[in-house]
This record gives structure tokens, C-alpha cells and sequence, in this order.
């Protein structure tokens, strides 16, 4: 059944809003609601904060880098506008935020229609700071929204996770796992198509793990997703090792449809298993090699993604070298890497006898970025040659289109001078870089 949020005084009209979200795909999907409730009940929203009378920050704080951007656009919000500051980093450093800058209210994560309310608060000059209940919170997802790119749908699968990693701080914002129903997410996904979206994006703190608190799996909400006419593709997001390993056989069985993205996007972290052990990560080197093995026998093509911390505490320079060794064995396509910052209340943050110089992690993170870099061009090269299906679903810089095909490669091409967002082109790959490759279109389909 759909909600709608209600304007509660006309003169919301009059009043301009700026939303803006920082972070995960989970962030700008809670963002996404915040503006499409804001807009439901009235207000205007505005792109430029310039123009606005309220500003809305939906805020990330996973990592220190992180956080400090997010606190230098906070302070140079003007003070004759309404701040309110909302997401995960008042959860997590709430301390920080009131020493440096000011706002009007504060609240959790996945806020939605509570906007409403928190913005006509604060427009009637009350300071609000909404934190108690905010780890609990599972918005509906039939609320309005406001997408960022109307050819993607972006769908939170759950809330929260069931991990305890030692670095993470993000489990104090989110909480613990709350999964939403299949029922409840095929009929967002199946708004999201008849408004256009041709990409669907499955998405939460740790997609693996959806579904343990109310007895399904992830493949379970893959088959029922892919059940769904039309002409549309689904990217999965990031699933801890241990959890995919759970259910190895259905995701890579659900993996195979013909709607599913060949992506895999699976974090090791380290390519050592004591430090994976000082992480609080619960799988093996061997275990996350034994998953890339299945996926890669029954889906050659697929695009696999992991992440990398450089420099968390007690990785000593072997414990670095296998992380190396690992990257060059397996040859992720994608290689996101981190350099650690202890996070606040993390177990991480309390082992200072084990940390890593500074000097050091830079360097350790800048031999596996160029590792990396040389991985993706080598898999990259590969492609060229390739003639398929992409879809279009962004405006690139430099007067070009950025497309994805069946395995989530990004292909780019330069401007035709037309309109092509949310289009299946035929194309070929005609060159390759190490993030990217570069197009010729062929014709639409």
C-alpha cells in the first residue's frame, strides 16, 4: 500500500530546501527519499544552496577522509541558513559536529518521511536532536523519491548488519540487521521500472547477510527481482565473503540470469589471515579464493570488485606482501583501497600499540593502488573487440555518454548530440583503460 506525505501548511510552497547526501549508495537512496518526502509535502527544492532556506546534509562518516570533507562543507554553510545535519556521522561523532560547527537539528540515518516534520521543527524555531531511536529506523519504501539519475533505481534491501568488523563504525549508526520482505521490495522495484528506471541497484550495508533475520536469502530476492518483466538490468552490492559463502550455490545459480549484472563486489580487506582475525572478519584468504573460483567456473566474464585496508594495526610488512600476492593471484577487475584511520568507539581505535606509521601506509597504499591500476588495464585489454548490448545510464564529462554492459563496465563514448540516457545501444570496444573502456556505438536497440 502507498503512504503519502501530507502538507501540513501552505506555506511550505514558499519555503526552498537543499538536500545533499555524501557516501554509500545506501546514503544517497535515504536521500533520495528525504528530498521526494520533502517535495511530496510541499517544499521546494532547489540545486543551488545559495537559494535555500533550509539545508539538509545527509552525512557519511566510514572514514576519517571522509568525515573531514563533510565537515568543511558544513562549515561553509551560511549562518543565516537552517542547517540540519542528518545520516550516519552525528551517530558517530556527534562530538565533533558540535565543537566545529553549528546546525539547527540532528538525526539519524534513513529518516524519511520524519523529514517533514524535523524541517517544520526547525522552521518554527526549535533545536532538534532526534538520536535515540535512530538505529532502529526502516522508512517505507513506497515513499516518494527523488531520484539523482532517473534511469537508476537504487532500492535498500535491509538496514544494519549482523558484522562486528573491528574498524567499522558505521554498525553504531545503521544497527543491526533489519531486512525489508521480498514482497516489499519486488513492488519498489517494480514502481522504479514503470517510472523508467532500467538499472536497479540492491543495495545495504552488506547485501550478504539480507534476509537472515526473517528467514530468506539474497539468491531468494534475486529470483523473485528477475521474475519481473521488462528490459532491465540488476547490479548487487557489496556482500561480506562469509555471509556469500552461506548460500554459494543459489547466488551463483541466481548470478546467471540474464537480468543480473556480472558484477561481484567482494571485500577481503587483507590478503593475511591474522590480520583478517584482528579485523574480526570472519572468512579466510582461502574461503574468499574458494568464491571468486565457483563465480568465475560458471560466469567467465564476471566483473569482480574488493577492497583492500592498508595498514590496519598489526599488519606487519609479510602481512602486506600477501595482500600483494593475493591481488596478483586472483586479478580483481576493481581494487578500492583504504588506508586505515582509527574511527571512533571502534576496537580498532584501542590497539594504538599496534599501529602502522603513517609514512608507511601511504606507501603500502600507493604500491597496491599501482598494482591495481596495472590488474584492471591488464583485464581491461581484454574487451576490446567486444561487440554487445550496453546500456546508457550516465551523462559522462568531456561531452560523452558512459554505458554499462552485461558484466557492469563502464564504456564510454563520445556525445552523438542526442539524447541516449536509459537506451540499449549496440556497440564495440574499440580501446581500454585501467577504470574504463572506450566505444563505438553501432546502433540502438
Amino acid at each position: 500500500m502507498f503512504r503519502f506525505v501530507v502538507k501540513l501548511h501552505d506555506s511550505m510552497d514558499n519555503v526552498r530546501v537543499f538536500v545533499k547526501s555524501f557516501g554509500c549508495s545506501a546514503n544517497v537512496s535515504d536521500g533520495e527519499f528525504l528530498a521526494g518526502c520533502l517535495a511530496g509535502a510541499g517544499f521546494q527544492l532547489v540545486d543551488d544552496l545559495r537559494l535555500a532556506h533550509v539545508v539538509v546534509y545527509n552525512t557519511c562518516g566510514v572514514k576519517q577522509p571522509t568525515e573531514d570533507r563533510v565537515i568543511h562543507e558544513l562549515k561553509k554553510v551560511p549562518r543565516d541558513k537552517k542547517l540540519i545535519i542528518v545520516g550516519c556521522l552525528p551517530l558517530i561523532n556527534l562530538e565533533r559536529l558540535r565543537r566545529e560547527t553549528f546546525f539547527d537539528a540532528v538525526a539519524g540515518p534513513a529518516l524519511g518521511e520524519g523529514i517533514v516534520e524535523l524541517v517544520q521543527r526547525v522552521l518554527d524555531g526549535e533545536k532538534v536532536c532526534a538520536l535515540d531511536s535512530a538505529a532502529a529506523t526502516k522508512p517505507c519504501l513506497l515513499l516518494p523519491k527523488r531520484r539523482v539519475n532517473p534511469v537508476v533505481g537504487i532500492v535498500p534491501i535491509s538496514y544494519g548488519c549482523s558484522g562486528v568488523c573491528a574498524y567499522c563504525c558505521v554498525r553504531f549508526a545503521r544497527g543491526r540487521l533489519r531486512s525489508y520482505g521480498i514482497d516489499e521490495i519486488v513492488e519498489r522495484v517494480k514502481l522504479d521500472l514503470r517510472e523508467g528506471v532500467r538499472e536497479v541497484w540492491l543495495t545495504a550495508q552488506d547485501t550478504g547477510c539480507y534476509g537472515r533475520d526473517i528467514g530468506v536469502s539474497l539468491a531468494d530476492l534475486l529470483n523473485a527481482v528477475c521474475r519481473l518483466p521488462g528490459r532491465f538490468y540488476v547490479r548487487v552490492g557489496m556482500m561480506t565473503p562469509n555471509f556469500a559463502l552461506e548460500i554459494l550455490d543459489e547466488l551463483v545459480e541466481a548470478f546467471q540470469n540474464e537480468h543480473v549484472f556480472k558484477f561481484l563486489h567482494l571485500p577481503v580487506q587483507s590478503g593475511d589471515n591474522q590480520v583478517l582475525k584482528l579485523m574480526n572478519r570472519k572468512y579466510t584468504v582461502e574461503e574468499f579464493q574458494l568464491i571468486l573460483k565457483r563465480f568465475r567456473e560458471k560466469i567467465p566474464h564476471i566483473t569482480v570488485a574488493t577492497d583492500i585496508i592498508c595498514g590496519f594495526p598489526g599488519e606487519t610488512k609479510e602481512a602486506f606482501e600477501n595482500s600483494l600476492r593475493l591481488i596478483r593471484q586472483t586479478k580483481p577487475d576493481i581494487v578500492n583501497v583504504s588506508k586505515f584511520f582509527p574511527r571512533p568507539g571502534t576496537a580498532a581505535s584501542r590497539m594504538r600499540e599496534l599501529f602502522v606509521p603513517a609514512s608507511e601506509i601511504k606507501s603500502r597504499s600507493r604500491k597496491i593502488a599501482a598494482l591495481a591500476k596495472e590488474t584492471g588495464l591488464l583485464n581491461n585489454n581484454r574487451w576490446i573487440g567486444w561487440r554487445g548490448t550496453v546500456l546508457i545510464d550516465e551523462v559522462g564529462k568531456a561531452d560523452s555518454w558512459i554505458g554499462r554492459n552485461f558484466a557492469y563496465k563502464p564504456v564510454v563514448f563520445p556525445n552523438r548530440g542526442s539524447s541516449l540516457l536509459g537506451m540499449f545501444v549496440e556497440a564495440e570496444i574499440v580501446d581500454a583503460a585501467p577504470t574504463f573502456l572506450r566505444g563505438r556505438m553501432l546502433n540502438r536497440t
